[in-house]
């Protein structure tokens, strides 16, 4: 049940951010559900071998390189989904921020309720 609600409020977020950012579109919530289950499976299993890959680049800018690979992770995304598109790599980048940022608040608001 957690998960389900986890999924729906990442799909939440993934809506609020396509009205706020003009480079980056959702066509419905059904597809925003999609986008929210697919990342979590990206992040899941494609994200540790990127951050493997890429670990010395990770060290050497300071942790900073995590922002390309989540921005990739999005790409991906947006390329495997049709209705969901992100229009350049400085949007991916900027959706991945504020959809972390929109999901610790989404998250800390659930845990208040309990």
């Amino acid at each position: 049940m957690k998960l389900i609600l986890r999924l729906l409020l990442n799909a939440l977020a993934v809506v609020i951010l396509s009205y706020v950012l003009p480079g980056v579109g959702v066509d419905s919530m059904m597809t925003a559900i999609i986008v929210a289950v697919v990342l979590s499976l990206l992040n899941f299993l494609v994200k540790p071998i990127l951050i493997i890959l890429t670990l010395p680049i990770t060290i050497l800018t300071l942790g900073l390189f995590l922002l390309v690979i989540n921005a990739i992770i999005i790409l991906l995304a947006a390329n495997l989904i049709d209705g969901f598109h992100v229009t350049s790599f400085w949007w991916a980048i900027l959706f991945s921020l504020l959809l972390a940022f929109l999901q610790a608040i989404l998250q800390s608001i659930l845990k208040e309720d309990q």
